[in-house]
C-alpha cells in the first residue's frame, strides 16, 4: 500500500512550478512527523541518487558481526545473581513472618534476624549489581563478595 513519495516538478495552469507528492495511504492514521524525526538510511540515499537535496549524505553502513563472541563470566554473574535474589526473597520472607507473628502474638525471629536478612540483601545486592556492570578482576572480587556475606549471612544468622 506503501507509494513512494517522489516529487516531480510539473507546471500548474498559473505557470508557477509546483510538485506532485503521492502520499502514502497508510501515513494518514499516523501522526505528522516531527522536524527531528529519525530518517531510514534508505530515504536519504534515494533522496542523495535523485537529487532531491544536493547536501544530504548518505550515513554509512554499520556491519554487526555474524559471529558474537560468548560473554565471559555468563555463569558467575548467573549464579552470584540468584544468590543475591535469593537472600532478598528470604529477608522479604522473614519480616512478612515477624509482622505475622508480632500480630497473632506468637514468638518468631528475632530482632537479628529481622534486622540482619535484609542488612544482608542490600549488601549482596549492592555487591551483585557491581559484579554484573563491571568486568574483570572487579566483577570476580563483588561476585567472591556476595557469597561471602551470604556465608556470613547464613551462619550469624541460622546457626547462632
Amino acid at each position: 500500500m506503501k507509494s513512494t513519495a517522489a516529487a516531480s516538478p510539473s507546471l500548474a495552469r498559473d505557470g508557477s512550478a509546483s510538485a506532485e507528492v503521492s502520499h502514502d495511504l497508510a501515513a494518514a492514521d499516523d501522526p505528522a512527523p516531527d522536524e527531528n524525526a529519525a530518517i531510514p538510511d534508505a530515504a536519504v540515499r534515494a533522496s542523495a541518487i535523485d537529487g532531491d537535496e544536493p547536501s544530504a549524505k548518505a550515513a554509512p553502513e554499520r556491519h554487526e558481526p555474524t559471529v558474537r563472541r560468548k560473554a565471559r563470566g555468563r555463569w558467575w554473574r548467573g549464579f552470584t545473581g540468584s544468590v543475591a535474589a535469593g537472600m532478598a526473597v528470604l529477608a522479604v520472607g522473614v519480616l512478612v513472618v515477624g509482622v505475622l507473628c508480632l500480630v497473632n502474638g506468637a514468638p518468631g525471629p528475632g530482632p537479628l534476624k529481622l534486622v540482619g536478612h535484609p542488612v544482608a540483601a542490600v549488601i549482596m545486592l549492592a555487591l551483585q549489581r557491581i559484579a554484573d556492570r563491571r568486568t574483570g578482576k572487579v566483577a570476580v572480587g563483588a561476585g567472591a563478595g556476595v557469597l561471602v556475606v551470604a556465608g556470613v549471612a547464613f551462619s550469624a544468622l541460622w546457626w547462632f
